[in-house]
């Protein structure tokens, strides 16, 4: 398994529920979610068009890609309808000194 380079993305409580916080790096865009409590990290790229899925509909632990309505599963990153049918990649998240981070490839 590849080390992890853990990035501060907030403070433990600045993403409420139902909401996202994003992460920029030189080789990712990572949009971070609280579902239900429960904190996911996803590459913030539609596999579909390229477009951005945060701020797209979400149901469940499911989003929807607002342009094409391309659905990915925010757990898995698992693409579960068309017209995307490449999953995208998903991060390992924790809280680590009262902060949110996400692990990416070092």
């Amino acid at each position: 398994m590849d080390d992890l380079q853990w990035l501060d993305v907030t403070r433990e409580d600045g993403i409420p529920l139902g909401s996202y916080a994003e992460l920029e790096t030189d080789e990712h865009l990572i949009a971070v979610f609280n579902i239900d409590g429960h904190l996911y990290a996803i590459e913030d790229i539609c596999t579909h068009d390229g477009a951005e899925l945060a701020g797209g509909p979400i149901q469940g632990d499911q989003i929807m890609c607002p342009r094409h309505g391309a659905r990915f599963c925010l757990r898995t990153g698992k693409a579960l309808s068309a017209p995307a049918y490449e999953d995208i990649s998903t991060f390992d998240v924790r809280i680590h000194e009262g902060r949110i981070q996400v692990g990416v490839p070092a």
